[in-house]
């Protein structure tokens, strides 16, 4: 009987620690605070903040509901155990199994507990330093990237798509639709480095170049931005794509550029200009939102002594394909031999490795 209190007791262990890294106790205080608010008699005088608020409260409500059900359980079955004669071994022994697998299936949903894990995503890739090879590498990534999307369930589309020079792409913009894209995306931004023989040199000599992919969750409508009229600059031209009627007719698509800032965003795959602009700008706050968020995080990183650097030369991940092949992650040193399988949209064990660093850091 001591095994399964052990083994119970580590279960326990676990299970505070995730609850405590995800600040269940301040989900806890939320909950009571919109409560408060949802109780007031003018509550409803807004109907639409209301509604938010209150799915805000139904999501909170059942995510602690399920981690401190899961306490519960493990507490009642060490408490049982402690107690219990030779005769319920067996019964305990399949309590604890049972408990295991939902320790493991929660420490992975811990992963994901982040205020916009949950939500779409906007994904970009740019092509970087390496001329026409960074501009193929883009493609090859954009490639890798669909290919997962698919494989994953998400649907993709894109939503602006620059090609390169030569070959290529300058850079893409896709919207990625499905369950919790933005918390697993997360662990593909930042910059790709890309080492072989270049197919676009004469002298077949060995090449580096990079690409850099970005990443903003897409709430859409429930971003709190104001963007003044003053500050955004609209320039429409025409929509360059694989045809159909609405291409290469009407200047469709536009470009909003945000002064302040300097960000530029691009849209032309809606099949009028108003929609397009309507989507570049839930585009446009949702990468001013996610600039702020960084902003704050910067910050507080600062505060704690951590060493922030962005810097474009600071790669995430290689892929070497020449002399020898290899994909490693720099944050987290997975490395994968298999380089075909990676660029044909393995990324499992670089996202979760890189998820599991996340809660455990």
């Amino acid at each position: 009987m001591e095994s399964i209190i052990n083994q119970l007791s580590e279960y326990k262990r676990q299970i505070d620690e995730l609850m405590s890294r995800i600040d269940i106790s301040g989900k806890v205080a939320l909950i009571n605070e919109l409560e408060g608010i949802a109780s007031e008699a003018n509550f409803w005088d807004q109907p639409e903040a209301a509604q938010r608020t209150m799915q805000q409260l139904a999501r909170l409500k059942s995510l602690v509901d399920k981690w401190q059900s899961l306490a519960a359980r493990i507490a009642d079955a060490i408490e049982l155990a402690e107690i219990a004669d030779a005769d319920m071994q067996a019964e305990l022994e399949a309590e604890a199994d049972a408990l295991g697998g939902i320790v493991e299936a929660m420490s992975l949903e811990a992963m994901l507990s982040g205020d916009y894990d949950g939500e779409d995503a906007i994904f970009a890739i740019h092509a970087g330093a390496g001329g026409v090879d960074a501009q193929d590498w883009a493609e090859m990534l954009e490639r890798m990237y669909l290919r997962w999307m698919e494989q994953n369930g998400y649907k993709a589309e894109i939503l602006d798509r620059s090609n390169g020079d030569e070959a290529g792409l300058k850079s893409v913009t896709i919207s990625v639709k499905g369950d919790k894209a933005f918390g697993y995306l997360q662990s593909e931004e930042g910059v790709h480095r890309l080492v072989r023989l270049s197919p676009f040199d004469s002298a077949n000599r060995r090449h580096t170049s990079f690409a850099k992919v970005e990443l903003w969750p897409d709430i859409q409508s429930d971003i709190e931005i104001e963007v003044e009229d003053r500050d955004i600059r609209i320039d429409t031209y025409r929509a360059s794509g694989a045809g159909g009627q609405h291409v290469q007719k009407n200047d469709t698509a536009v470009r909003i550029t945000h002064l302040p800032t300097g960000l530029v965003v691009q849209c032309q795959n809606q099949r009028s200009q108003a929609q397009n602009r309507d989507r570049a700008m839930q585009i446009l706050k949702a990468r001013l939102f996610e600039m702020e968020r960084a902003r704050q995080e910067a910050e507080m990183a600062e505060l704690k002594g951590e060493n922030v650097d962005a810097g474009w030369g600071n790669q995430i991940r290689s892929y070497v394909l020449h002399p020898y092949q290899m994909v490693k992650d720099h944050r987290t040193n997975v490395e994968v031999g298999n380089t075909t399988a990676v660029l044909d949209g393995r990324l499992g064990d670089f996202i979760e490795a890189f998820l599991r660093q996340k809660v455990s850091g």
